[in-house]
C-alpha cells in the first residue's frame, strides 16, 4: 500500500454518542475521528490489480506458507461520520488460490482443503463496525467456507486516500484477522515424527486494500487503466 501515506489527524472536540442519532460510533475512551474522513462516504470497489486478499500460514513448524486469491467480487460501504452504518461484503473464488508452486494449489483446491467443486466461493459479509480510535476500525462479519460460517473479528487500518493521476478517488485499507481453520471444517493434517504437525490450525487472513470511489455507469465502478498503472 505504497502509494498511501497516512493523513495527519485533525484536532476536533469530542461528541458525546447519545443513542442512535450520535454522530459518531467510537468505542469508549477512543479519538475521535478525523473529520476528513466524511467526505469518504459513498459506495467503494476492491479494485484488485492493486489489493491483495491473501493468507500465511505456518509449514512444517518452522516456516511460513503465504498465498492470495485473485479471483473475487466486493461491494464497500463506507460512512465515515458513522461507522456504524459502513459494510462489506467479499465474494471470493477459491479456485483462484496461488501459493506460487502448482502442486500445492491443486492439493488446497481439493478435497483436502477447499474442496472447490463442491464450494467454489468462500464470502465475509459484515455485521457490525465500530471505530477504536484515530485511524483504526473493528469489522465483525460472517466468514464462510466449505458452506461453514461463523463470526470472525477483523482488525481494519485507515491507510489515507488520493486522486490518482487517472483521476480517480482511492482509499486504502489494511484489514487482519487470525482463524482456527478447523473451525471451517479445515481438518487436513500430517503429523511430524519429531512432534507437531505438518500445517498450523491457525491461519492469519489479510485484506491489502486499496479501495476505488464507484462511479455511476462504469463496469463495478472500476477505471479502465492499465493493471500495471
Amino acid at each position: 500500500m505504497g502509494i498511501f501515506s497516512r493523513r495527519q489527524t485533525a484536532t476536533i472536540e469530542r461528541t458525546q454518542d447519545v443513542g442512535p442519532g450520535a454522530p459518531f460510533s467510537t468505542a469508549a475512551g477512543a479519538a475521535p475521528l478525523d473529520p476528513a474522513l466524511r467526505a469518504l462516504t459513498g459506495e467503494w470497489t476492491i479494485d484488485r490489480p492493486h489489493s491483495r486478499i491473501g493468507f500465511s500460514v505456518r509449514h512444517a513448524m518452522v516456516t511460513t506458507v503465504r498465498g492470495a486469491f485473485g479471483d473475487y467480487d466486493s461491494t464497500l460501504y463506507f460512512d465515515g461520520a458513522r461507522p456504524s452504518a459502513s459494510r462489506a461484503e467479499i465474494t471470493i473464488q477459491v479456485g483462484s488460490v496461488d501459493t506460487g508452486v502448482e502442486q500445492r494449489d491443486a492439493h488446497l483446491v481439493g478435497a483436502d482443503f477447499f474442496d472447490a467443486r463442491r464450494h467454489p466461493e468462500m464470502t465475509f459479509r459484515s455485521t457490525s463496525t465500530l471505530h477504536e480510535g484515530g485511524e483504526s476500525f473493528r469489522m465483525t462479519g460472517d466468514l464462510t467456507i466449505r458452506d461453514v460460517t461463523r463470526p470472525v473479528e477483523l482488525q481494519l487500518d485507515y491507510l489515507g486516500s488520493v486522486v490518482d493521476p487517472f483521476g480517480f478517488e482511492r482509499a486504502g485499507f489494511d484489514g487482519t484477522t487470525t482463524i482456527d481453520r478447523t473451525e471451517w471444517g479445515l481438518v487436513y493434517n500430517q503429523r511430524l515424527e519429531a512432534g507437531g504437525t505438518m500445517v498450523s490450525e491457525k491461519v492469519r487472513l489479510q485484506f491489502d486494500i486499496s479501495a476505488i470511489r464507484a462511479t455511476p455507469g462504469s463496469a463495478a465502478g472500476l477505471p479502465a487503466e492499465p493493471a500495471t498503472a
